[in-house]
């Protein structure tokens, strides 16, 4: 069963093209799929049946795994069968009958314009290190990037003449992103001066760089938000893409288009996109409530 589960990742990584993150996580569902179907005492993938896949959603249930992953680690389960059947490797999808549970959509995270703009004056642009991280929060809150995104962005991407990045998303789907006046001219002072000591003579495609001159890892990214946003006293919990949420919340709040912000963000479904209009709803309410004479 391993060996098919293989296939199915290098069809997913080779074929259609998704991120390595991705392909890691379709690993981790279906390895405890397979975990607990072992424990069934079933030891081929044509013995399962529709009752194995429900018995498996209720066993997450039971450990306390959230709805949001269950309803993952199923979806993963119904593209793997799909391709076993497509393949001809099996004869019937166990998972065809069953539906994929509806969820709430949780309002993400987002900064007030306030807290960017103390977040975003938080690195000493004096030291090279410094230098480079306000070019990197600025490409964020001016992008919306995802962090494997500004991770994987590449100089000769990077126009700054006329203020534009070409950003290659998930699944490898490029698209074209403006660049603000002041994320040019921080990116523009990181490049002439802090990047070339950052390399120290070395050469490296990826525009930000580590201190050892290699490409920067979202590791590194995510704990140098944390840091400066504990600098910059922000008490809201601090994740990995609250700048992509701000940038979105930010531009509709402001009248922006529903389908320009899908654009720039990269989302294939606009439904994923129309999640921040929520946000924007709460925060008319919260103002409505704070300042109308009857509330």
């Amino acid at each position: 069963m391993k060996e098919l589960v293989e296939m199915f990742l290098s069809y997913l990584s080779a074929e259609r093209g998704l991120a390595r993150n991705t392909v890691v996580a379709y690993r981790d569902d279906l390895g405890a799929y397979l975990e607990f179907i072992a424990g069934q005492k079933i030891d081929t993938l044509s013995k399962t049946s529709r009752g194995e896949v429900t018995a498996f959603m209720l066993s997450q249930k039971e450990k306390g795994i959230s709805p949001n992953s269950i309803a993952r680690r199923l979806a993963a389960i119904k593209t793997f069968y799909r391709f076993l059947v497509r393949e001809r490797i099996l004869k019937n999808d166990p998972t065809g009958l069953i539906d994929t549970p509806k969820l709430w959509k949780k309002v993400p995270d987002t900064l007030s314009t306030n807290e960017v703009d103390a977040l975003l004056a938080q690195p000493n642009i004096r030291e090279k290190q410094g230098m480079r991280d306000k070019a990197i929060l600025e490409t964020f809150y001016a992008t919306g990037m995802r962090v494997s995104e500004v991770c994987g962005l590449k100089t000769e991407n990077v126009n700054l003449e006329v203020g534009f990045l070409r950003c290659i998303g998930k699944g490898n789907k490029e698209r074209i992103i403006p660049l603000g006046k002041k994320a040019i001219a921080a990116i523009t002072r990181y490049i002439s001066s802090s990047r070339p000591r950052l390399l120290k003579g070395k050469e490296c495609e990826y525009l930000f760089v580590s201190r050892s001159g290699k490409r920067i890892s979202r590791q590194s990214l995510w704990k140098l938000i944390k840091q400066y946003a504990r600098l910059a006293r922000i008490k809201k919990p601090i994740k990995p893409h609250i700048l992509r949420h701000s940038f979105a919340t930010h531009l509709l709040e402001r009248g922006a288009d529903l389908r320009s912000v899908q654009e720039m963000l990269g989302h294939s479904n606009i439904s994923t996109t129309q999640i921040y209009t929520h946000i924007s709803k709460d925060r008319l309410k919260s103002i409505h409530r704070s300042f109308h004479p009857r509330p």
